[in-house]
């Protein structure tokens, strides 16, 4: 099995999406774009930490790609596109951007949605890879009302803003893309954070009036009960719905279908079965807030006379103004066909004051985490087998491929080419369920490669696993000190 090549990995979304696809044994490629304070591989390794520290049991890395979905050729090296082109047979398309009103066409949602699904097609084009799956939004459909099916996308319908005219054009781009053979569309609703611990990284859609009416009220003084007053007038009925969908929900039913190709080809919308009051949401941003002043004076009654604050809020929120009316409902055939053991939690008062409070608690921030720095960094250790597997040499017919799969910070997955019992070469990536695999931690690596302990020590008392295959153990044993021995020459990155 090939490697899957997925974009928008630092994203909300996609930090789910890349534990469920590694917990499902999905050979993973990400792309990833470096910033001034962490190179690609650090962002990824201190999010994967971030995930063992939170479930308590170690993961495989991804191979981490360096790049950027806004330049061309994704911003990848020619060896890294020569990589993708050699071990990449699918890619999920997960980056966006969720900028509502944009400058121009060269600018936000327009250079990440359009010019950025533009340039990933292009990659795709050329690394011959033909099965796409993209994220898009159950808001392509626009202002429309009534039924809204799962196969349809440009029927005419009136668009509300920059953001969703973006992802109708970037999903009729993914559409009219030729050469591929297997489109699989998700269309996620307004997505909200974890269902299960309120965990989230990004504040919007539900977010927005809630930090807004949270600041307003620091500045209000509450009465002897301790609550705000204020007016807070809203010109719809109170009965319109929203569709909220938690992020783990949206990301384990994408996983679960990019993991079952009999499910692909086709578009889901990841729309709840019960969407959620307006009034209840007003509900919550009162109990929340502690600000109780919250009213609707109906569909078509706009307010005038508004107050200070009243006027503040509704400035500060007008840009989610095209969402304040009632959702269509969203057909969810597909969806239910293919997870039907994947029921989307429900949207109550309960989760959603879990949510409120959990983004209350640490100020509307998002982790901020201070890249880490290995003890020991794998990669650097193999970078001259790597280097190596450029060479005639070392692409030469003959011997055997073996995978390690190094867990923790450091850590990595590469593909042993093994010949005359020495390892010649390192290559990028490892599929685990074809492949013979040698796993361990970056400590126990560590002290391979420093001569402390030996791969017959190592495999004797079980700190090194094998699966995938029935190789003898002193051929194991022989490569894995092989390869120490070739590591020991490179300098080591520690602290």
């Amino acid at each position: 099995m090939a490697h899957i090549l997925l974009t928008g990995v630092t994203g909300l979304v996609g930090r789910y999406l890349v534990k469920d696809l590694l917990e499902a044994g999905l050979p993973l490629a990400v792309l990833v774009r470096p910033t001034r304070r962490a190179t690609a591989r650090q962002r990824v390794d201190t999010m994967m930490a971030e995930w063992e520290q939170k479930l308590g049991r170690s993961l495989p890395r991804p191979v981490a790609l360096e790049g950027d979905i806004t330049e061309p050729d994704l911003g990848l090296s020619p060896r890294a596109m020569r990589w993708v082109a050699e071990n990449c047979d699918a890619l999920l398309h997960n980056a966006a951007s969720l900028t509502f009103e944009s400058t121009g066409k060269d600018a936000e949602p327009w250079r990440s949605n359009v010019t950025g699904t533009r340039n990933v097609l292009e990659v795709c084009r050329n690394a011959r890879i033909r099965k796409f799956h993209h994220v898009s939004t159950a808001y392509v459909c626009g202002r429309r009302e009534g039924r809204v099916l799962e196969t349809e996308l440009d029927v005419g319908q009136a668009l509300s803003n920059d953001y969703e005219q973006s992802k109708v054009e970037a999903e009729k781009l993914v559409r009219s893309s030729a050469f591929i053979d297997e489109l699989t569309v998700y269309r996620p609703a307004i997505i909200i954070g974890d269902s299960v611990t309120g965990f989230t990284t990004t504040y919007h859609g539900f977010y927005a009036p809630l930090q807004l009416v949270h600041t307003i009220v620091q500045r209000l003084q509450p009465d002897e009960t301790g609550r705000a007053h204020s007016r807070a007038r809203f010109a719809l009925d109170g009965h319109e719905t929203k569709n909220l969908v938690p992020v783990d929900w949206v990301s384990a039913v994408t996983a679960h279908i990019v993991t079952h190709p009999e499910h692909h080809g086709k578009t889901y919308h990841l729309t709840p079965r019960h969407p959620a009051p307006i009034r209840l949401l007003g509900d919550v941003l009162e109990q929340a807030t502690g600000f109780y002043a919250v009213s609707f004076q109906g569909v078509g009654n706009p307010v005038e006379d508004y107050t200070e604050y009243e006027q503040l809020f509704h400035d500060m929120i007008k840009i989610y103004n095209s969402y304040w009316r009632n959702d269509p409902t969203f057909d969810t055939t597909n969806t239910l066909a293919a997870a039907p053991h994947l029921p989307c939690p429900h949207v109550d008062r309960e989760l959603l004051m879990k949510l409120a409070e959990c983004a209350i608690a640490v100020n509307f921030e998002g982790p901020r985490a201070k890249p880490i720095v290995p003890d020991f960094d794998a990669q650097r250790a193999l970078e001259s087998l790597t280097e190596a597997s450029d060479s005639p040499d070392g692409r030469a017919a003959g011997g055997v491929r073996l995978g390690l799969d190094i867990t923790g910070p450091g850590g990595g997955q590469w593909s042993l080419h093994v010949r005359d019992g020495g390892v010649v070469t390192a290559d990028v990536g490892v599929d685990a369920r074809e492949m013979p695999t040698l796993h361990l931690s970056t400590a126990a690596f560590a002290t391979l490669v420093r001569g402390e302990q030996t791969a017959n020590h190592l495999l004797a008392d079980r700190t090194v696993r094998f699966t995938g295959g029935d190789l003898p153990e002193p051929q194991l044993a022989g490569a894995l000190q092989d390869l120490a021995e070739a590591c020991q020459s490179r300098a080591v990155l520690s602290r």
